[in-house]
């Protein structure tokens, strides 16, 4: 599988987050270049513009919002896993013999085929158990407010940086022509916690960096008789810098999890990404579909991992000179 490494879509993730949560994207008009299929390397340059200016084409605030455009059919991924979210921002479902696992959220206006998603794989909202939510940004957490009514027995999961970033991006909103509304603070997780549910164990690593409250979930994904470690970064752009202190932190968290993926035994070998363009997986998802097994599963990529990480890390570098030759 490749992977696009794109310093430009890397950034525009990040302000595109910080425009969604603070209302600020323009209305909506004519639809006038839409994004084919939501292939990968048409949102990359789509977004082009975006990340050198800070200015969002009023055809990709429509495209954003579209409900048919965003739509992507749910899909199994693995055995236990399931893809259950939209073309610009991923949902995953891992299921497990004791229940289900959801991983983010998404956001207005797309959580009710979120939840139609989930149900389409098979999953009962009631068996949902824990929502791990990467980082207080309104397209990973904006969703949370209408699900946790609906889902009964399921503890919401961030780090409490995370819940602190998600309560003041909430209220930012306010007043804006896109308000969004944050739940309390339920579950608090910190690095180096293991939250266990049936056979399946999901790791807690604190990755800073994106945010300051960014966490990353490993878990181990399925096939027959085969296992793999998986992991969701939980942030893959630059925003909100403040200072070199910041980039510096994005920078060991990017470098932690290369130290996963390269380990000798057992590395991290599939990353299922919180935004489908980031690592071409909707194209991926395609070869998934075509695929006959023994062949190799496209979502098994170590090499494609390494570059990905590698660019990243690429572009933290080039942020952090530009941090401190500004004196901050």
């Amino acid at each position: 599988m490749l992977v696009l490494r794109r310093s430009l879509l890397s950034g525009a993730f990040a302000l595109l987050a910080l425009l969604i949560g603070s209302g600020s994207l323009p209305g909506s008009v004519a639809l006038a270049a839409p994004i084919d299929g939501c292939n990968s390397a048409q949102i990359t340059a789509a977004f082009g513009d975006f990340g050198r200016t800070g200015r969002l084409p009023p055809d990709i605030s429509e495209w954003l919002s579209d409900a048919r455009a965003q739509y992507v059919a749910p899909y199994k991924a693995f055995d236990n896993v399931y893809f259950v979210g939209i073309c610009w921002v991923s949902s995953w479902i891992i299921r497990t013999g004791d229940g289900a696992v959801l991983i983010d959220t998404l956001h207005e206006p797309h959580v009710d085929q979120l939840i139609a998603n989930i149900k389409a794989t098979g999953v009962d909202l009631a068996d949902i158990r824990f929502v791990l939510m990467t980082h207080g940004h309104f397209d990973h957490v904006g969703g949370a407010f209408k699900l946790k009514a609906l889902l009964p027995h399921a503890r919401f999961v961030m780090t409490q940086v995370g819940w602190e970033e998600a309560a003041q991006s909430a209220r930012q909103s306010e007043g804006s022509p896109r308000p969004w509304k944050m739940i309390a603070p339920d579950m608090v997780a910190k690095d180096g916690d293991v939250i266990r549910l049936g056979e399946e164990t999901f790791g807690v690593l604190e990755t800073p960096g994106h945010t300051y409250g960014t966490a990353s979930y490993t878990y181990d994904v399925r096939e027959g008789n085969r296992t793999w470690h998986a992991i969701t970064v939980g942030g893959l752009g630059l925003n909100a810098i403040r200072d070199s202190k910041q980039v510096e932190a994005y920078i060991a968290s990017i470098e932690r999890i290369d130290a996963l993926a390269k380990r000798p035994n057992d590395p991290i070998t599939v990353h299922l990404t919180t935004h489908p363009s980031s690592n071409r997986l909707t194209e991926a998802k395609d070869e998934l579909a075509n695929r006959v097994p023994p062949a190799p599963h496209p979502l098994v990529d170590p090499a494609g991992f390494e570059r990905q990480l590698e660019g990243l890390r690429h572009d933290a570098e080039q942020r952090l000179t530009l941090e401190r030759n500004a004196g901050r």
